[in-house]
């Protein structure tokens, strides 16, 4: 691919973030949101009935370059919801709003209004998730059913992107959000991008390095004889949420060795090049270990699709009563 030819690599963007729990550390930025509580407003406003002051800010659940998000009751109600400030200038912010304003499921993590700011800034009133992200959770101990249950609701949460033609390009443990009751949803789309035509997408250096699919890290065209080949803008989210599921399974980080540093060039070279690591014997199922690796295809063109893993055994042959229980098994140890 091109990335292997002697050229500089633009660095612009990149963020190496990686989970918390790994034994090499990083500063990552906070979950954009937390989930859902019986407290946060059932139904979305319209913007004009929201203003920030109708808002008490609680506590600062995480911030990054692009912003701060609150724990903010509502003054009448005491309801309870995740605040986003994203900052007058950033790039993103924009295209976020367009996003949220696009989206509306269960699987997603609920914009209920954008709020009109004095400042500029921009501000989503957005569900709060009471469980925070899986990124806390690494490291835990997860259950095969457990990850089933991940899996499966976060393809849900895929799938209805696509249907919208959103790609969020940013699949990372930070930004599946988990409620205590075994809600998995999709947050953060700071960077995420609606798909205009078909045959048209090629890969972007934007996003988080480590989470980033080997396409993305090669944005030169390639050709299969004298054809260009045409980038699966949705296929990158797929590797997104193998190596979630791997992490979870391993818990750490698992394309490095504990320990490594999370340098540019080591992330492109394990992601673009190196084999993937052995799930030692015993650790999973031939189940799991198929849809990971069906996830986790370096060439986007043999990478299962989110249909393709909707359907795969490891999804479709969990017992759901079991599962949810086994993640919310998960999530409460974490409050103990």
């Amino acid at each position: 691919m091109a990335a292997a030819r002697e050229r500089k690599l633009p660095q612009l963007h990149l963020k190496l973030d990686v989970p918390t729990s790994c034994a090499f550390r990083c500063p990552a930025p906070a979950p954009a949101v937390t989930a859902e509580t019986p407290s946060t407003s059932a139904a979305a406003r319209p913007d004009s009935e929201f203003r920030q002051l109708d808002f008490e800010r609680l506590s600062v659940l995480g911030s990054g370059n692009g912003g701060t998000v609150h724990k903010v009751s509502h003054r009448r109600t005491s309801a309870l919801y995740a605040l986003k400030i994203i900052h007058r200038g950033h790039p993103g912010a924009a295209d976020e709003v367009r996003v949220v304003r696009r989206v509306d499921s269960p699987h997603i993590v609920r914009c209920h209004s954008v709020l009109p700011t004095a400042s500029g800034d921009s501000a989503l009133l957005l569900e709060l998730m009471d469980g925070g992200s899986l990124d806390s959770l690494v490291g835990g101990g997860f259950p095969e059913a457990a990850l089933a249950e991940v899996a499966a609701q976060a393809l849900s949460g895929l799938a209805y992107l696509r249907s919208r033609r959103v790609v969020h390009r940013d699949m990372k443990p930070a930004n599946l959000l988990v409620s205590r009751a075994g809600q998995v949803k999709i947050a953060d789309f700071g960077i995420a991008e609606v798909v205009s035509r078909a045959g048209t997408h090629r890969a972007a250096y934007e996003g988080t390095a480590a989470y980033m699919s080997p396409e993305r890290f090669d944005t030169e065209p390639s050709h299969d004889g004298e054809e260009e080949v045409i980038i699966d803008p949705y296929a990158a989210d797929v590797w997104g949420l193998g190596l979630i599921v791997l992490e979870l399974l391993m818990g750490r980080y698992p394309l490095l060795p504990a320990g490594k540093k999370p340098t540019f060039p080591a992330l492109m070279w394990a992601i673009c090049f190196d084999k993937l690591p052995a799930i030692p014997d015993g650790a999973a199922s031939p189940s799991l270990r198929d849809f990971v690796a069906a996830c986790l295809h370096k060439d986007h063109r043999k990478r299962a699709t989110v249909a393709d893993l909707l359907a795969h055994p490891f999804v479709t042959g969990r017992d759901m009563t079991t599962s949810r229980r086994a993640l919310c098994k998960v999530i409460e140890q974490r409050y103990r």
